[in-house]
């Protein structure tokens, strides 16, 4: 499969699949197809939905001083 949003290397899972809607409580995904599934649960009908994904955050900077610079 060729993905064009968020990178080539996603694993399909269905938290993020076109077919499926996850619950209120976040952990399971209602799915067309299959039923009531874990959300990293993924088949062979899984199909991209980019706008489902949310991005990992970047890990926040340290913050740094100017004694951390001199010698």
């Amino acid at each position: 499969m060729r993905y064009r949003f968020f990178g080539k290397n996603i694993e399909p899972a269905c938290g993020y699949c076109e077919l499926g809607k996850i619950t209120r409580d976040g952990r399971m995904v209602i799915c067309r197809k299959k039923g009531v599934v874990y959300k990293h649960y993924h088949c062979k009908k899984f199909v991209y939905q980019p706008l489902k994904r949310i991005p990992r955050r970047k890990p926040q900077a340290e913050q740094f001083d100017a004694k951390d610079f001199s010698l």
